[in-house]
């Protein structure tokens, strides 16, 4: 798909996978939308998309724990934009960022939930109408072979904590979420997909975790765009790809009876009204 003067706002893209992608679709013509909390980092893959010939991107800053702030940058987005034509919910943070121990968001809610899926939520909600206004238009989930299913009675994880259990859970809902909004929007032109990019990329997440990295940011890269910009992926919706290959989620992403329970409470977290 030819990306030219495509306005494409992707989360998390000022380190990381989320860097590369940003950096190849400004380099293909799109006008990209980046997004971090560090304005020195968006300062650098500013000037070293300009350096390589690309469209200089537009940098939003935004701390992705705070709703409020969510907030802000939906409505930073639709002030300067009436169109989006794609949305990559790429930030996020492991399972170690920060320590060991259970951490909360601003709003009291657990960090990896609020980070790497409330937020999400939020944000593909307030940015609905510039995508449909851009249809056909995508939205891309950046999710994890890493799932735990959700324990209804304890969301939050306040008894038994474990990170890695915590940014598994926080997966699985961003996938769970992918389903439902694409059966939402299956008449508008709107597609959404979620995927596990690569393994263990080479990255400050990874690396955080003491983990040994098994895979490189290119890898991860070229499979969510392979989403962003494939014309095979035109029309294809609710779908979970591990890397270029679609594939099967945990069990609980394909009970509806849970994922309604997501639903309800999102909605309820985020202050969104319920539909």
């Amino acid at each position: 798909m030819d990306m030219t003067g495509k306005t494409i706002l992707i989360t998390g893209s000022t380190d990381g996978v989320g860097r590369y992608v940003a950096t190849q679709l400004a380099l293909s013509g799109a006008n990209v939308l980046i997004h971090g909390r560090d304005k020195a980092r968006a300062k650098s893959l500013s000037e070293e998309i300009k350096r390589a010939g690309g469209t200089e991107p537009t940098f939003y800053q935004a701390d992705l724990s705070s709703l409020a702030d969510v907030r802000k940058l939906a409505d930073a987005v639709c002030a300067d934009y009436s169109r989006l034509d794609v949305f990559v919910s790429n930030a996020g943070i492991g399972s170690q960022n920060g320590g060991a121990g259970r951490q909360t968001s601003a709003d009291g809610y657990e960090l990896r939930f609020a980070v790497n899926y409330l937020a999400g939520f939020l944000l593909a909600y307030r940015l609905l109408p510039l995508l449909k206004a851009a249809a056909p238009s995508r939205i891309v989930n950046v999710a994890s072979l890493g799932q735990h299913p959700i324990d209804f009675d304890d969301v939050m994880i306040t008894k038994n904590y474990s990170g890695s259990r915590a940014y598994a859970q926080s997966k699985l809902s961003q996938i769970m979420f992918t389903i439902d909004l694409a059966d939402e929007l299956r008449a508008s032109g709107v597609t959404v997909n979620s995927l596990h990019p690569a393994t263990y990329m080479n990255t400050t997440m990874v690396r955080a975790g003491g983990i040994t990295p098994m895979s490189t940011v290119e890898q991860g890269g070229a499979a969510i765009l392979h989403l962003v910009t494939g014309d095979d992926m035109a029309g294809k919706s609710g779908l979970f790809f591990n890397g270029m290959q679609q594939a099967r989620a945990n069990p609980q992403a394909y009970d509806a009876a849970a994922r309604q329970k997501l639903r309800a409470l999102s909605f309820e977290l985020t202050g969104l009204p319920a539909r």
